[in-house]
């Protein structure tokens, strides 16, 4: 293994590391009852994924996601072992990132921030139960949000050094919405690292895979957006090539 691809799997395995250790430690901490909880936790989310992009970002680009990382993979900016590498190494970040969790917490009454659907959520004069179908939408939803800023600011360099600002303020934004509704974990290791840790596999096919469909989908309309883009620019050149006067 080269040099540059081990810290690039450091990268991620640390990054993620840290989401989970801090992010679902908040959710485990805070609980997210009331706005002022759930907004504790989007910001811990958010803040760790920016903060340690910033750090990690130009080493590996920071995707501390398996969702970010296929996304990235199927808009064909990385190889396929590289990405293989990626989740692998996110995966193992966060699985040890909720051990240590639930090692710190004394186990894992807390729940250690493992995400689930709504029941009898209260919403106003109502209640509210989110169903796997319904659950899987969100999902997949706030993993296309995510995919698209990533692939839209750091992938196309649009944003410049700020696409890390961007990519943690993404992440606020969908847990803000989402977090009382699925627990908005958008993100594989994000959700299986807690649920091996209690060992609640609680519709765990849909937060591993709703995600993934949410990045494909962000993709293929990011690559497509760029070839028109292109072929407008072509297209483009000749006109203006017919207008400027001959020297």
């Amino acid at each position: 293994m080269s040099n540059r691809i081990a810290a690039k799997l450091l990268a991620e395995f640390i990054g993620t590391f840290a989401l989970i250790f801090i992010g679902a430690g908040a959710a485990a901490v805070v609980g997210g009852a009331g706005l002022a909880g759930v907004a504790a936790i989007a910001f811990a989310h958010g803040l760790t994924v920016m903060a340690f992009a910033f750090a990690y970002g130009p080493v590996s680009g920071g995707h501390f996601n398996p969702s970010v990382t296929t996304a990235v993979l199927a808009a064909g900016a990385m190889r396929a072992g590289e990405a293989a590498g990626y989740i692998v190494s996110q995966l193992v970040g966060g699985l040890l990132g909720a051990l240590l969790l639930e090692a710190v917490l004394g186990g894992a009454d807390t729940g250690l921030g493992t995400p689930m659907l709504a029941h009898n959520l209260a919403l106003g004069a109502t209640t509210l139960t989110v169903t796997p179908w319904a659950g899987y939408v969100i999902e997949a939803v706030l993993g296309f949000f995510l995919s698209t800023v990533v692939l839209s600011t750091a992938v196309a360099g649009r944003a410049g050094n700020l696409a890390p600002l961007a990519i943690g303020m993404t992440l606020v934004l969908n847990i803000i919405m989402a977090g009382p509704l699925t627990g908005a974990a958008f993100n594989p290791a994000r959700a299986l690292g807690p649920m091996v840790a209690t060992g609640n596999f609680s519709d765990a096919w849909l937060y591993l895979t709703a995600p993934i469909v949410g990045a494909i989908v962000a993709a293929i309309l990011h690559t497509g957006l760029a070839r028109l883009a292109r072929e407008r620019m072509a297209s483009a050149g000749p006109r203006t090539a017919a207008r400027t006067p001959a020297e």
